[in-house]
């Protein structure tokens, strides 16, 4: 199946770990042009020149971004259009989390996981959408969590703003459906970096990769359908499809790609 990817331009929050180094690799090797948005720009770079090393086509590059601030993200977006003349997908893969219980967590907790995970998404879809609308196209894919689908423990203020975003996504899918703007959600499960090396100083998954021992693994395996935790390619496999022309009829849907530990 052709995606239809070559020559188009996108963006993608974070991607410099994890998942969005996943999402960001794919693009590239589709024949886009990437913008890596990273507060991490050592290890932003780092993807970047692995991307640009396939020679599909495309130019992978790395903008500093804080995507909690909307005048970096205009900045940002001002310099994508500059280099690349226009934008046709955004993916909104930041997120960060801490688990714990709800009666734990504090007001300051609550903003850093609502800055990064929500407020971040309105900022990207607000510089970027004028831009769609005037060329009447485009494609923005954010990432929702099955915590905010079905409610899990430890992840009460992360599960709300994942929540949030899913609502969020259905309402601008309406809003902008007649200018050719598609905006889909992919919910993963646990994804668990395949590598230290994959994963900037900023990553939320900086602070616990040793926890995620064999055994731990094993046993949250158990809760999945599958019975084993999704890889970064298996969610940036279903992020890259939605962002794409071949799901040109599919908007406003809410994908789980989690290995069956939610079916809604």
């Amino acid at each position: 199946m052709d995606l239809g990817l070559k020559g188009k331009t996108a963006i993608v929050t974070g991607g410099g770990s994890n998942i969005g180094r996943a999402i960001a690799l794919t693009l590239a090797r589709e024949g886009a042009n990437v913008v890596i948005a990273e507060q991490d720009e050592v290890q932003g770079n780092k993807v970047a020149a692995e991307a640009n090393g396939f020679k599909a086509g495309g130019e992978t590059r790395v903008i500093k971004t804080d995507v909690t601030d909307l005048v970096s993200v205009e900045d940002m977006v001002k310099s994508t259009l500059e280099k690349f003349g226009k934008i046709d997908i955004l993916i909104n893969n930041v997120g960060w989390d801490n688990l714990m219980f709800f009666v734990e967590t504090t007001p300051e907790f609550w903003d850093k996981v609502i800055s990064l995970n929500y407020k971040s998404v309105l900022n990207c879809v607000k510089a970027v959408l004028p831009h769609m609308i005037e060329q009447n196209s485009g494609s923005i894919v954010s990432m929702g969590s099955d915590a905010g689908r079905m409610g899990d423990p430890r992840e009460a203020v992360y599960g709300g703003t994942k929540g949030a975003i899913i609502s969020f996504t259905k309402a601008v899918a309406r809003e902008n459906g007649r200018f050719g703007i598609r905006l889909n959600c992919v919910c993963p499960g646990a994804t668990v970096p395949d590598n230290p090396e994959d994963i900037g100083e900023q990553s939320m998954w900086k602070m616990g990769f040793d926890f995620f021992t064999p055994e731990l693994k094993e046993k949250w395996s158990k809760s999945y359908a599958l019975r084993r935790l999704g890889t970064p390619q298996e969610v940036a496999n279903a992020v890259v499809f939605l962002a794409s022309d071949a799901a040109s009829f599919i908007t406003g849907q809410t994908l789980s790609a989690s290995g069956g530990y939610s079916m809604m």
